[in-house]
């Protein structure tokens, strides 16, 4: 599991959203919540293996036995699971559950105005981030990574699609190189994740998605910054459109 072989590219800039240091004193639970949103959001799906213990625990600034007594932890609650062997090591196990909208509609009452403070949230952070990418001078690697995502998203069935839409617009948080933008991004899209899971996949919808996501990518690709940023509004407003519609 240590293996230096077993490097995962993710925890480089990529995954820099979700794997920034833990603060000191709730070490385990943090650590709990980092691997948490992680899997819930998508950046590690079913059956993906986490990265090598020590490049995890170093990342987290943890030591290597609050991390094992975390993944411990999230093995008895099913999560994860831990393989042994030439290709062991710790597996998510974790399934999206199938969404309540009776439990969903009553969780948006019970936010109230936050829920419309979290979507404009959403909106400035993240237009914020697809310009600030956009201004960038990208790596081959970080534009073939931007490339990737936007790929598997549009070839994504309907069971994995959502998981990879996160991991698309986490994917742009990470290209701004600014770790403290990406982290809040993360923790915005955790604020949403179950409401933004809960909205019915509509055929015409995905479509106009995937026209929105192409747009996101190639503006950010061709250094358009007002592109970047309108078709990045465009987006995110009509996803708060679908999710006041269903839920509110």
């Amino acid at each position: 599991m240590d293996l230096e072989s077993d490097r995962d590219p993710r925890m480089d800039w990529q995954g820099g959203a979700i794997f920034r240091p833990v603060r000191t004193g709730n070490a385990f639970e943090e650590t709990v919540e980092r691997i948490l949103e992680a899997v819930k959001l998508g950046v590690f799906g079913y059956g993906d293996r986490l990265p090598a213990e020590r490049e995890l625990a170093a990342r987290l600034h943890v030591s290597r036995e609050t991390l094992r007594e975390a993944i411990r932890s999230l093995q008895e609650a099913g999560c994860v699971e831990s393989r042994r062997g030439r290709y062991g090591g710790t597996f998510v196990t974790y399934r999206l559950p199938p969404p309540d909208l009776g439990e969903l509609r009553r969780a948006v009452q019970d936010m109230g105005a936050e829920l419309e403070d979290a979507l404009t949230y959403r909106l400035v952070l993240e237009t914020g981030a697809s310009e600030l990418a956009a201004r960038r001078e990208l790596s081959p690697d970080q534009r073939a990574y931007l490339q990737q995502r936007l790929g598997d998203l549009e070839g994504a069935c309907s069971d994995d699609y959502r998981s990879l839409d996160s991991r698309f617009h986490l994917a742009i948080a990470e290209l701004t190189g600014s770790h403290s933008l990406a982290a809040q991004i993360a923790e915005s899209r955790m604020r949403l994740n179950d409401l933004l899971n809960a909205i019915p996949m509509l055929e015409r919808n995905i479509e106009h998605a995937s026209h929105q996501h192409r747009a996101m990518a190639e503006a950010i690709l061709a250094g358009d910054v007002p592109g970047a940023r309108r078709s990045t509004e465009e987006h995110l407003e009509a996803t708060a459109a679908l999710l006041r519609g269903f839920l509110g």
